[in-house]
């Protein structure tokens, strides 16, 4: 006869057996759960945070705007969409990734340069909202940001914290330049640069 204390365990033991699933139950996903939530990509440690960088003189093609942070990313994107289009219909080929340039902000909301580098400027100049311009250019500091645009909060924060930290005084305008397509990236996948031009 066994002992309590080996008859113990070997009952443990049978229900562990009993309560976990099987390998091949385990590897079949239940169809009526929810999928998983993606994870936004963390920050890679070669990311870079307070990098200076310097961005080379060349034109835009852009579209001037103003927006509200509660519609933030919705009217950027759909900036970034007119001046593509335009960009398609004049078969000009970009010239670096877009950029969105914030020229004013405040708790409401902002005005906006939704842009687009380009090698050649259109023999045609742009009528109606479309233009052409200098995109910025010079030194910055380039902080990365991976997920969503609402979670851009979290990066300014850090953003700000940095340039204290460092005595620095950023200029009136910031840069957001996306490393993912912004119109066909899931939003929670997105890699933005944040260009901060200093003083």
């Amino acid at each position: 006869m066994p002992s309590p204390r080996i008859a113990a365990g070997v009952a443990i033991a049978l229900l562990v057996c009993l309560v976990a699933p099987l390998p091949s139950a385990a590897q079949t996903p239940d169809p009526s759960a929810p999928p998983a939530p993606q994870q936004a990509p963390a920050a890679k440690p070669a990311d870079a945070f307070g990098e200076e960088v310097t961005l080379p003189e060349r034109k835009m093609i852009y579209l001037r705007g103003q927006g509200n942070w509660d519609s933030a990313f919705e009217t950027l994107v759909d900036a970034l969409k007119s001046v593509y289009g335009y960009l398609g219909k004049e078969g000009i080929q970009p010239a670096g990734k877009p950029l969105v340039i914030y020229t004013q902000t405040d708790d409401v909301g902002f005005e906006y340069q939704a842009a687009v580098p380009i090698a050649q400027e259109p023999k045609v100049a742009p009528q109606g909202d479309i233009a052409v311009g200098d995109a910025p250019s010079g030194k910055m500091l380039k902080f990365v940001h991976r997920g969503s645009y609402d979670d851009m909060d979290t990066t300014y924060e850090a953003i700000t914290n940095y340039l204290d930290e460092k005595r620095l005084e950023a200029k009136d305008i910031f840069i957001e330049e996306y490393m993912t397509d912004p119109i066909e990236t899931p939003e929670d996948q997105l890699v933005i640069n944040v260009l901060v031009p200093t003083q």
